[in-house]
């Protein structure tokens, strides 16, 4: 008996089958594209997309479907949180792997507009399935509908074209299979990939159609790692040939294409140095001789050093953002070059490079055979090698706290925290402070310890960031650094680690404000305005006593275990208990808001914040002056 060419579903029903049967595959080793979806349902997906969901899942567990279970549903608290949560997982799945987010219409939809700006800047896959208004428009409007007079085909989700790889609006059943294709074909491409969004009004989400079987078989996305043109390589090994102090710029590349064995392989081979990315840190081990840390605004005195005296760098997998360049200032020396290796030829003409397109691995891999030979001179070597060595001594001194009875610094959190992961822990960070204290000196210990979300930093991503690699790597210790500015954006998903039994540990620091704002508010003249969480003073300013807000007991009411730390001493012994619970955990403490970075005045690279050209307060003023010395050093590479 013939098989049935067609089967008669809806469009959501169509849709979550079509998406169980979508894989990756790269090096011979498949992945499920889209591993899960996200919800919270309202009145323009309840009934389409709610729907669907239910009853695959329920027949999948009936046994009434053949394959996999047609797409797991995750339940989430907020909206942009789920895109960070879906981020998160595709990250720590190297991009082979992504979850899909479905919403109702109107704010449910326009909540989403972070999370798909956060993933399209870092270059990582999310699907996102927004309900849309009525297409055949029985009733207009509906609630929550945005009316636009001059067009009448818009919608709030129009806000999410800009900051999407993909977008289409299926207004009819049949477009739903050019749309999906189209979406996966960008969710699995290196080059285009980011937030993808198929908004699906409710109407049609309800409409059954008859759809062609092959619609649903299994389909494979093939993920290429692209060789490098043969011209461009000779030219680039020319380059690196020629160069008496080059410097690798190793980016988030290097971790989605799984390059960090090629780099190793390429830095024991040449010598030369490597420098990383906030998104390429750990793509050398710490203790490797040629890591010299962080690069840029956020990096190690060692590593800017090399930048600023650098005549040739090789960019690996980075799209030099202005923390990576210390605004166009970093890279000084006179006839500095630049070279490359990048996957999206976008990224690889930048700086005036000369472009090696090409995936990262295969890149490295035929750097290093063509430089067979080739290492950089040994008085070279030995500088750098001497000056990461004195950098390691000025973390170690950063980390000691040798009294553990007082309040511990932010520093001394991370020693703490160094002290009690190894090589399988995952650290998660995206914004405040923070993330410049662990560009300088977290040690990474492995390729995908290290989390730090930098392209957008976003407040609120690290908690459900966190679920996202649990998600991934149940079996790997995963740590949520947070502050409390940070905490009090969004920690609604601390819930749904609870509900899924997820162990994340939440290190929630308290400072009383915006710490990192703060000190760039008194560095560009602003006298910290509006940083710090306190009662107003009789001035009117917010500069009186402290908020006496509770938030470990606010993170205990959502479900946690909370561990108080009040000490160095107790920080150490809750962050160890911690690491072996088996439900969510937070520790809390309250540290020294001293700042006990190493690092001299004279080798911090610097950022571009614009200060006021004209102002009265002394602080402006003199921040102005320092303002246009550095702009003097400004350059651009053509």
């Amino acid at each position: 008996m013939n098989a049935p060419t067609t089967r008669r579903l809806t469009v959501a029903q169509a849709l979550v089958e079509f998406l169980a049967h979508q894989y990756t595959e790269r090096d011979g080793r498949r992945h499920r594209l889209i591993h899960a979806c996200w919800g919270i349902f309202g009145h323009g997906n309840v009934a389409g997309l709610g729907q669907a969901l239910l009853e695959s899942g329920a027949a999948s567990h009936q046994g009434a479907t053949a394959g996999p279970p047609a797409l797991p549903y995750l339940q989430g608290r907020n909206e942009q949180a789920m895109v960070h949560a879906a981020v998160g997982y595709a990250r720590q799945c190297d991009r082979l792997s992504a979850q899909a987010v479905t919403t109702s219409i109107g704010p449910g939809a326009t909540n989403l507009v972070t999370g798909a700006a956060l993933a399209t800047v870092n270059r990582l896959p999310v699907l996102l399935l927004p309900g849309d208004v009525f297409a055949t428009r029985p009733a207009d409007p509906v609630l929550q509908q945005l009316e636009v007079p001059s067009a009448g085909d818009i919608s709030v989700n129009d806000a999410l074209r800009p900051v999407s790889r993909y977008f289409d609006r299926v207004t009819r059943p049949e477009a739903l299979i050019p749309a999906a294709l189209q979406a996966m074909r960008v969710l699995a491409d290196p080059v285009d990939t980011g937030a993808v969004t198929l908004a699906l009004p409710q109407d049609v989400q309800a409409e059954a159609y008859d759809w062609p079987a092959e619609f649903f078989a299994d389909r494979v996305w093939r993920v290429p790692r692209p060789a490098p043109d043969a011209d461009a390589l000779a030219a680039a090994v020319r380059a690196l040939r020629g160069a008496r102090r080059p410097l690798v710029v190793a980016g988030g590349g290097v971790h989605h294409s799984e390059a960090e064995g090629a780099l190793c392989a390429f830095a024991d081979a040449t010598g030369i140095p490597v420098a990383s990315t906030q998104a390429g840190k750990g793509s050398l081990r710490h203790d490797h001789p040629a890591d010299v840390g962080g690069i840029g605004h956020t990096g190690t005195a060692t590593a800017d050093a090399l930048a600023r005296e650098a005549d040739l760098v090789l960019g690996v997998g980075t799209r030099y953002t202005d923390f990576t360049t210390a605004s166009s200032t970093l890279f000084a020396a006179p006839g500095v070059r630049f070279v490359n290796l990048n996957i999206a030829s976008f990224d690889a003409h930048k700086l005036g490079a000369a472009s090696l397109v090409a995936d990262a691995r295969a890149g490295l891999e035929a750097l290093t055979k063509e430089l067979s030979g080739h290492r950089v001179d040994a008085e070279y070597e030995a500088a750098y090698r001497a000056a990461k060595a004195g950098w390691e001594r000025r973390v170690d001194a950063a980390y000691a706290a040798e009294d553990p009875s007082v309040r511990p610094s932010q520093t001394q959190v991370l020693g703490a925290l160094d002290a009690v992961v190894d090589d399988t822990d995952v650290i998660i960070n995206a914004a405040g402070s923070l993330p410049g204290d662990l560009h300088k000196l977290w040690r990474a210990r492995s390729r995908r310890q290290y989390h730090l979300e930098y392209g957008y930093s976003c407040m609120g991503y690290e908690i459900p960031a966190a679920i996202g690699v649990r998600l991934a790597a149940p079996d790997r210790p995963v740590w949520a650094l947070v502050g409390d500015g940070t905490y009090l954006m969004n920690p609604t998903e601390i819930v749904t680690a609870v509900q899924e039994g997820l162990n994340i540990t939440l290190v929630l620091i308290q400072n009383h404000g915006y710490a990192s704002i703060g000190g760039l508010s008194q560095a560009t003249g602003g006298e910290r305005f509006g940083t710090d969480y306190r009662f107003r003073a009789e001035d009117g300013t917010y500069t009186g006593a402290p908020l006496p807000v509770d938030l470990a007991a606010n993170a205990a009411s959502l479900g946690m275990q909370v561990l108080r730390a009040a000490t160095v001493g107790e920080l150490r012994a809750a962050l160890a208990e911690a690491r072996g619970a088996n439900r969510p955990t937070c520790v809390y403490v309250e540290t020294e808001t001293a700042d006990t970075v190493p690092g001299a005045p004279e080798a911090q690279a610097w950022w571009d914040v614009p200060v006021a050209e004209t102002a009265t307060r002394p602080a402006a003023v003199a921040a102005r002056e320092a303002y246009d010395r550095h702009t003097a050093g400004r350059r651009r590479h053509l």
